[in-house]
Parts: structure tokens; sequence; C-alpha cells
């Protein structure tokens, strides 16, 4: 597979998992940690904030591979 194919696929798996990791993280915010005081969210925002960049890192890796020779 060329490096352009895998930017392609690359750029829509990585709009999908952006997707569905927000409507995720917005479910598990919504039910378990809206409403529970300023200490147990900051720390959820922080890490949901973050938590989605290792999936993205390794799709970013994968498009970025050389083209065999």
């Amino acid at each position: 597979m060329n490096i352009r194919t895998r930017k392609f696929i690359g750029t829509f798996a990585t709009f999908f998992w952006i997707v569905i990791y927000a409507l995720v993280a917005m479910a598990i915010g919504g039910e378990f940690v809206v409403g529970h005081g300023m200490w147990i969210e900051l720390p959820f925002y922080i890490l949901a904030g973050f938590a989605w960049l290792p999936v993205a890192m390794v799709i970013i890796k994968w498009m970025s591979k050389p083209d065999p020779v």
C-alpha cells in the first residue's frame, strides 16, 4: 500500500476515531462526572482531553511509513 492510500484511509480512521471517542467521553462524563464537583470534573476533563491522543498517534505513525521499495 502506498503512502497516498495510507493517508487517505488514515484521515478517515482518525476522523471516525475522534467522533466515536468524543461521543463516548460525553456519555461517560454526563452520566458519571457532571454534578460531582470541580475536584471530580477537572481531572476527568483533563484526562478525557488527552486520552484520544495515543490512538491518533498510532494512526498517524502508520500513515507516515515510507513506501516499500
